[in-house]
């Protein structure tokens, strides 16, 4: 059993920043966490949850999609136990709740919400125009 904790959401204005946590908690070990491939996926109001990035256990991939690409990173620091994703340039449209999830397998092709195992509670990322 994997626990994960979001942290970092909030509110910005557009064009700014913020950077997101995603660490293991509860009863979840940390070796194991670092042993996981982790992703990050959003969910606006009224939409599904779609995927942003993921990022291999030993950070040898990674994946972004489309819209997010040379705006948002993921990155891993496994001696701190936390997965951040980055996002600047920040658009109104990037507004939703924010989840980590984590899974021992790698997706070859684009990931969707079946691919992971754990989920986060999700963070709240508001973007204002």
């Amino acid at each position: 059993q994997v626990q994960l904790v979001e942290s970092g959401g909030g509110l910005v204005q557009a064009g700014g920043s913020l950077r997101l946590s995603c660490a293991p908690s509860g009863r979840t070990s940390s070796n194991d966490f670092n042993n996981y491939n982790v992703g990050w996926f959003r969910q606006a109001p009224g939409k599904e949850r779609e995927f942003v990035a993921d990022i291999s256990w030993s950070s040898d991939k990674t994946w972004h999609t489309d819209s997010v690409k040379g705006r948002f990173t993921i990155s891993r620091d496994n001696a701190k136990k936390t997965v951040f994703l980055q996002m600047n340039s920040l658009k109104p449209e990037d507004t939703a709740v924010y989840y980590c999830a984590a899974d021992r397998r790698w997706t070859i092709t684009m990931p969707t919400t079946r691919d992971f195992t754990y989920w986060g509670q999700g963070t709240q990322v508001t973007v204002s125009s």
